[in-house]
């Protein structure tokens, strides 16, 4: 790896050890999202520390389009979503194995998915899986502010403000601005150490979203999903592509596996995350579609009676993730800027990086709220990211850098690089036919 390392070349979330200071230069500006979420000790994590990790980062925003998705794709589609959980479980598993051939190498150590990119296809690949990480950052953020003004619309029906010139700015597209003005600030921030134990509260969110929906259920609709589908073929590219969103914490498995104090136990730790994020899912899912059937909105929360103490736990939990989140998200994105244009360590003193960093971060921050505020649905928003994005990472690439990295020393069995394949020739046709079905809906709306 080259002295003067891209963002490109550094794994997204990098444990924080001294050893990895050291390598990295000791550069505080180097700060990455998940040497923040991943705060371990010397002696590396504990196999709860690691499952807590694991789980927290599967478990997010995924879960408000869980109930859309059921309704989309029909009862049946339960039974997709648990082969999803499975197959993503599997390369999660494949991506601990590479990372092991990387150690078993001599070479450099895998850290990192650009890591494994570059062991399994070289420069190019670590290019290429850089650029799709990225990109998929990108998107979530634009998800984090439409999911910001949804909500605050729901829970603030009715606001509006005036305009200097005499126009007014109503509804979600004023939320989105009004969270955009509170996210600002810690885009600015060079240590986001204090955002990492705000964010660590999504878990308690998810759990209590599903206790709003049994308690929406048991105080006003009760459970009976009127006119609920049991199979639709037109609503399972969009149930398909949102069930992968809910997997797709495959970016940060290899500086979990490389965080662990034993990491034998990776297996272990992938598998308790995976069954207790996919019950939790799964649970909120079956709940939401009870209750509402088929006139389940993107997210469920939109759903909710306005006015209801169940309505406003549920939303105010739901909008803490994101404004945590969002900063940790984008930082990678503006340190790949930085770089592109050459400011990162450009000696122009403290103060004009500061400002420098402040202007990118803004920038970047502007450009995510004019595409949230184009956008018009959360749920096809998440449907295009996770066909075309969460399928690359989280199955074609797993899968094949696996296969080339242990095919050519006779590591893959027949009956497993047929699966492997299989699973590939399924992950291709689920990112072409769902980012096709979520690209013409966004359109459609316009």
């Amino acid at each position: 790896m080259a002295a003067l390392r891209s963002p490109l070349d550094e794994p997204l979330l990098a444990p924080a050890g001294k050893d990895d200071e050291e390598q990295r230069g000791g550069g505080d500006d180097d700060v990455t999202s998940s040497q923040l979420l991943l705060n371990q000790g010397t002696g590396g994590a504990s196999f709860s520390r690691s499952c807590l990790n694991v789980s927290n980062v599967i478990s997010g925003v995924g879960m408000l389009s869980v109930p859309y998705a059921l309704a989309q794709g029909g009862w049946l589609s339960l039974a997709l979503f648990a082969l999803v959980g499975a197959v993503c479980y599997y390369t999660g598993e494949l991506v601990a194995r590479c990372m092991r051939a990387g150690g078993d190498s001599g070479g450099a150590a895998v850290r990192s998915y650009p890591d494994i990119g570059q062991l399994a296809f070289g420069a190019a690949g670590r290019k290429a899986i850089g650029a799709v990480m990225y990109a998929e950052l990108y998107l979530v953020a634009i998800s984090f502010l439409v999911l910001e003004g949804d909500n605050l619309d729901k829970l603030l029906p009715g606001a509006a403000v005036a305009l200097p010139g005499g126009g007014l700015l109503r509804g979600r597209q004023l939320f989105i601005l009004a969270a955009a003005a509170v996210i600002l600030p810690t885009t600015w921030l060079r240590d986001l150490s204090v955002l990492a134990y705000v964010s660590a509260v999504g878990l308690v969110a998810s759990a209590a979203l599903t206790a709003s929906l049994v308690w929406a259920g048991i105080a006003e609709h009760g459970f009976h999903a009127k006119d609920g589908n049991v199979f639709s073929l037109a609503g399972l590219p969009t149930s398909l592509s949102l069930y992968f969103v809910c997997f797709s914490g495959h970016g940060v498995f290899p500086t979990v596996y490389t965080s662990m104090r034993h990491k034998k136990d990776f297996t272990k730790v992938l598998l308790a995350s995976s069954v207790l994020c996919s019950l939790n899912y799964a649970v909120t899912a079956v709940l939401g579609y009870l209750i509402y059937g088929d006139d389940v909105k993107s997210l469920v929360t939109l759903n909710l009676p306005s006015g209801k103490v169940y309505t406003r736990v549920a939303i105010l939990t739901t909008l803490v993730t994101p404004l945590a989140k969002f900063a940790l998200v984008i930082q990678p994105i503006t340190a790949g800027v930085e770089e592109k244009l050459s400011l990162a360590g450009a000696g122009a003193g403290r103060g004009g990086s500061l400002l420098r960093r402040a202007a990118i971060s803004t920038g970047v921050l502007a450009s995510t709220v004019v595409a949230a505020c184009t956008v018009p649905f959360f749920g096809y928003l998440m449907s295009f990211i996770g066909s075309s994005l969460n399928v690359t990472v989280a199955v074609l690439f797993p899968c094949l850098s696996y296969l080339r990295i242990y095919g050519p020393r006779g590591g893959v069995r027949r009956g497993e690089a047929v699966g492997i394949v299989g699973i590939l020739v399924v992950g291709v046709c689920v990112a072409v036919v769902g980012t096709y079905t979520s690209l013409h809906q966004i359109a459609g709306t316009f």
